[in-house]
């Protein structure tokens, strides 16, 4: 096996497949990261088992087919180490992989390709085609809302819901909830539900663009699998039921709120510096044309701040978690935001005010 490659086409692939290589492994060969060269065409791939990530290069020059495993963060420092406009030629001898650029020389410890355990596609059950940055909305609209190491496994992921020509996202922590729904060509006449886990959302966002290229996402019984010409992800499911979503977004609000969302951030973050470091709790006071955040600490601190708001109505006081009202305006790109209130034990539905593809929910809280 031999091929020659510049560092530029090489390191930023190998970035994105050592990122899913754990560090501390059970099996020796997933520390490393399987190189495949076919025809010309080098595939790069790391795996926990969990997730799975293969990227593609075209080489041009003279190469010689071969397979084999070298240590994935090993290979990627010594390749970032280079010179940019480096030459780094691969070879491989008995048991080990020489790298060579310039007057550099580095020879790697191999272990066999056949060990390299891969993660088997199931049956295709459903495959949609669309442009990598629907997916990409999708989850950047969604993930801040997912559990981190929940008792309930199946909130450390993403709800991922196939609809006829619809794909929606939905992640929550129990307290929150995030819900993005885009147009897709989905051919199917039921919904189907798939929960990706925390990390591969995370690694499929890192690998997809905003641009206009094609994804094809097919969703198996046990997998969800996205692939490009650059590269084919696989990821797991998660094994369990999502809880029914639709029961918690508030129906019949009648309080409406229109306020600007750059005021009503900037308000959150500064009475959010007073409020009580663990349960991070203000108050909203709603009254006609005003909204007064109110925060306190166990240190008799007080912060409040008043901002303009589009609203006509009866005055009302409800508790949030600042931090989860500054999740939702952080993602939200319109000038203006919506929030809709019915009483002072009810949710919050935050949206942007027209043709909005995204809803957020937040739980109230006792203060």
């Amino acid at each position: 096996m031999k091929f020659t490659v510049s560092r530029e086409a090489l390191v930023k692939p190998l970035q994105l497949v050592a990122g899913v290589v754990e560090r501390r492994q059970t099996l020796p060969v997933l520390s490393n990261v399987l190189i495949v060269l076919e025809n010309g065409q080098l595939s790069l791939t790391g795996t926990d088992l969990e997730v799975e990530i293969v990227a593609r290069i075209t080489l041009v020059g003279d190469s010689e087919n071969g397979e084999t495993t070298v240590p994935a963060k090993k290979f990627l420092d010594i390749c970032r180490a280079l010179p940019e406009d480096a030459e780094i030629q691969f070879s491989l001898g008995e048991q080990k992989a020489t790298v060579k650029s310039g007057r550099s020389r580095f020879s790697l410890s191999t272990l066999e390709a056949n060990e390299f355990p891969s993660v088997e596609p199931g049956s295709n059950d459903l495959s949609i085609r669309c442009k990598q940055k629907e997916i990409k909305r999708l989850i950047d609209r969604t993930s801040f809302a997912m559990a981190q190491q929940d008792v309930r496994y199946y909130l450390n992921g993403m709800l991922w819901e196939v609809r006829p020509n619809e794909l929606r996202a939905v992640s929550t922590d129990g307290h929150r909830l995030a819900m993005c729904t885009r147009q897709v060509p989905a051919d199917v006449s039921e919904v189907i539900q798939a929960i990706l886990p925390r990390k591969g959302v995370i690694e499929l966002s890192r690998l997809l663009h905003e641009g206009e290229e094609d994804v094809e996402l097919v969703l198996g019984a046990n997998h969800l699998r996205a692939s490009t010409p650059d590269f084919t992800f696989t990821s797991k499911l998660v094994d369990g039921k999502f809880p029914d979503y639709e029961r918690v977004l508030p129906k019949g609000g009648d309080k409406i709120v229109i306020g600007d969302r750059s005021d009503l951030k900037q308000a959150f973050a500064r009475t959010a510096i007073l409020s009580n470091e663990k349960y991070r709790g203000v108050r909203l006071m709603l009254d006609e044309g005003q909204l007064t955040i109110v925060a306190n600490n166990p240190e008799q601190e007080e912060a409040e701040d008043v901002v303009s708001v589009d609203y006509s109505g009866d005055s009302l006081e409800v508790g949030f978690n600042v931090s989860y009202l500054q999740d939702v305006t952080n993602v939200i790109d319109t000038e203006s935001i919506k929030i809709t209130l019915s009483d002072s034990n009810s949710s919050a539905l935050i949206e942007e005010p027209e043709n909005s593809d995204s809803a957020y929910v937040v739980m109230p809280m006792r203060l």
